[in-house]
């Protein structure tokens, strides 16, 4: 670290800035799925229209997603990431304010606007205060401590059980109220970003890409394996996890609300500690696909365990917080080495967009799929078609993790990748 660099504790101080900030963007992101059962039994919601609050977070990230990188570059991770944290709040704000469906959807329609251009603000943060060294730890670490949003979100109905007693509003403002958190932990680092005006931001801009069209024509199978798997993967687990997981758990296998809520927090609790080690394991042993086929084949086991088995939902959650914790500590390292360093960038970009894409998709589908068959607690097995969508979306995914390790993922290959 020369004269120009901040000092590593200021580095450090950063790095526990963005996990705060991440901290109460995730908590936004999953505070539907505690109230899902509330909206409809209290507001008369379908779940065609609760899988749409989660789903209109995605879809303006099909595009806005490839814009996020270019406005970094254009003003500096520092004003992206105080700008978008300031519209997540506005969007949370608005989403639990609102007395309308119309104007809930407008909320997390905001919130997404800014959470995913948020969320690659705050990875170039990182990059560029930990540009010596310990990046993809530091990313972790700090991916880590936000998905703790997540795992509160999740356990919010036993934490603050007044507020849910008072009906599906007072959780809302809750959200908004980390949401708030999430913006005075960016303010206090662009406040400290402008003091110690770090040298290492034009490193972040010299390693952007633009997304150029015929980079795609450049790309080989592994990474359209890659990318499948990773719209596949994410599409599954989140839209399940985030939308529907608490209210099926009400509905067919009996749980109270704290209880299923628990239950699923426990996804993301897992995810907390395992992600680090996952790849700083992955690292040490120098391969990835093996692992990452592993996570993906636990996903469809885990999802057919909770159908299958009335007793085994510890057993499916436990196996889906493994997944949740080796797909994505092991997805973008190996992104990296089946394209080239020029275009990783793009690369990144495609893969972003058709995630977000995916997502909401699925959750359109989902709520689509359980209001049609009229799924609720008198009808549970309306969840049928839900959970073979799920199932059979995973499984595919999870085909195309073991062709990636089958055509690009053997050992000589994977050594190949490290030394080009």
């Amino acid at each position: 670290m020369n004269h120009n660099t901040p000092s590593r504790a200021t580095a450090w101080w950063i790095c526990a800035l963005v996990a705060a900030a991440l901290y109460g963007n995730y908590y936004v992101y999953d505070s539907i799925g505690p109230v899902a059962d509330a909206l409809q039994t209290q507001r008369g919601f379908s779940d065609a229209q609760v899988g749409l609050l989660n789903a209109v977070y995605s879809l303006p990230n099909v595009v806005l997603i490839l814009l996020g990188g270019v406005l970094v570059d254009r003003f500096g991770a520092a004003k992206v990431t105080l700008g978008t944290a300031a519209i997540c709040f506005a969007g949370a704000l608005l989403t639990a304010l609102s007395p309308s469906f119309e104007g809930m959807v407008a909320g997390r329609l905001l919130f997404g606007i800014g959470a995913e251009t948020f969320g690659i603000s705050t990875l170039a943060v990182l990059a560029q205060y930990f540009a010596g060294g310990n990046v993809a730890f530091t990313m972790g670490l700090a991916l880590s401590l936000g998905r703790l949003g997540s795992y509160s979100t999740d356990m919010s109905p036993t934490w603050f059980p007044h507020a849910y007693a008072q009906g599906w509003q007072p959780p809302l403002l809750i959200a908004a109220a980390m949401g708030a958190a999430s913006l005075g932990a960016s303010v206090l680092y662009w406040w400290l970003d402008r003091r110690v005006e770090a040298s290492a931001k034009h490193d972040v801009q010299a390693q952007a890409q633009p997304f150029v069209w015929r980079d795609l024509l450049h790309f080989g199978k592994a990474y359209w394996y890659l990318l499948i798997l990773c719209v596949l993967w994410y599409s599954v687990i989140l839209a399940f996890r985030s939308t529907f997981s608490i209210k099926y758990f009400q509905h067919v296998h009996g749980l109270d609300l704290a209880a299923a809520g628990e239950l699923n927090s426990y996804v993301f609790l897992a995810a907390v500690f395992a992600t680090p080690a996952f790849g700083w394991l992955c690292d040490r042993v120098g391969r990835y696909a093996p692992f990452l086929a592993f996570g993906a084949v636990l996903l469809p086991i885990a999802l057919a365990v909770m159908v299958l088995s009335s007793g085994g939902l510890e057993v499916s959650t436990a196996l889906m917080g493994i997944s949740y914790s080796l797909v994505p500590a092991v997805m973008w390292p190996l992104a990296s080495k089946v394209v080239a360093p020029a275009r990783f960038g793009t690369a990144i970009g495609l893969m972003w967009v058709v995630q977000n894409a995916g997502i909401g998709g699925a959750n359109l589908v989902a709520g689509w799929l359980n209001t049609r068959a009229g799924a609720s607690a008198q009808n549970p097995a309306g969840y049928d078609a839900m959970m073979w969508f799920f199932g059979t979306c995973s499984l595919v995914g999870a085909v195309f993790a073991l062709v990636l390790w089958a055509t690009a993922g053997r050992k000589h290959q994977e050594l190949q990748a490290r030394q080009a």
